[in-house]
């Protein structure tokens, strides 16, 4: 087989494991729907808290920005899958918001603008004082921070549901559907030879855990 066929090959099989990855992680976007139907039917947040949808948000914005062309060229599937998450999460924290009382409102709103400030500001010193190369470090051990934080989150979980014998809190199609994004997205690492993306499981569902 010629050196041009399995560039082919090669460059299909990263697509694929990325368009994967994508796949699984819109289902974890999605799964946390029936929450918030139930949010909008009871016109209360009830005892469901927000900050799973703020840091998800943060992490999403973070990681988007490393996939972008001006911080690394070549992974626009990593700003495909995280611009969609950002979306997602945006919603979701909008409807908490609509519902919640004014106490939590007005904290939730601080949150969010947080989350933008703090976008803002790794956005502006990543292209004001750093070239390139540093761009792609100072975001990519970024990136990294946040996610493990998010992934540390659910070992949380694993305590109540021990303690309730259930698995309410950590259904297992969520857990599967963050396993296989996880793989596609170490597969996807490894074929762009990207230890910030191979080198961390790439994002849990903020679904787990909801309710404080």
């Amino acid at each position: 087989m010629s050196s041009t066929a399995l560039s082919s090959v090669y460059a299909v099989c990263s697509d694929a494991a990325g368009v994967a990855g994508n796949i699984f992680a819109l289902v974890l976007f999605l799964s946390p729907i029936p929450t918030f139907q139930r949010i909008i039917r009871n016109e209360s947040t009830e005892q469901f808290s927000g900050m799973p949808y703020i840091y998800a948000l943060l992490n999403c914005l973070i990681c988007l920005w490393y996939g972008m062309p001006l911080v690394k060229p070549g992974i626009i599937l990593v700003a495909t899958v995280n611009s969609t998450g950002a979306v997602f999460q945006l919603i979701y924290i909008c409807i908490f918001i609509r519902y919640a009382a004014k106490p939590m409102k007005l904290k939730m709103l601080g949150f969010l603008i947080s989350v933008f400030a703090i976008f803002a500001l790794i956005v502006f010193v990543s292209l004001r004082f750093l070239d390139s190369p540093s761009r792609q470090l100072f975001v990519g051990y970024l990136s990294i921070a946040s996610l493990v934080s998010m992934f540390a989150s659910p070992l949380l979980i694993i305590n109540l549901v021990i303690k309730m014998r259930s698995v309410e809190y950590m259904p297992f199609p969520l857990s599967l559907a963050t396993f296989l994004m996880s793989l596609a997205f170490f597969v996807y690492g490894m074929f762009k030879h990207d230890a910030f993306i191979y080198g961390k499981d790439y994002r849990r569902s903020p679904n787990f855990g909801l309710q404080q």
